[in-house]
């Protein structure tokens, strides 16, 4: 489901919905449904070196004598 930016053409409040189906979008400070659909940079998950490189973190522990400590780095990833 995606979620669209607009801006309101009553109020001029920007705000972010997630629209389901045929849902009709509403502004959330005044209900209007006069809205102008936004451009938005689509998000992308991605993962560090660190995370790709050690598949044992996903049980907590990347292998390492330092693990858990701070010592290996990954625990500031956290």
């Amino acid at each position: 489901m995606p979620i669209y930016e607009y801006t309101c053409g009553n109020c001029n409040e920007d705000f972010e919905l997630l629209i389901r189906g045929d849902e009709k979008p509403r502004c959330p400070s005044c209900g209007k449904t006069k809205l102008e659909k936004k451009f938005s940079v689509p998000a992308a998950h991605t993962h560090t070196a660190a995370e790709a490189s050690c598949p044992a973190r996903q049980m907590g522990a990347c292998g390492s004598n330092e693990c858990g400590s701070g010592g290996c780095g990954l625990s500031q990833m956290m």
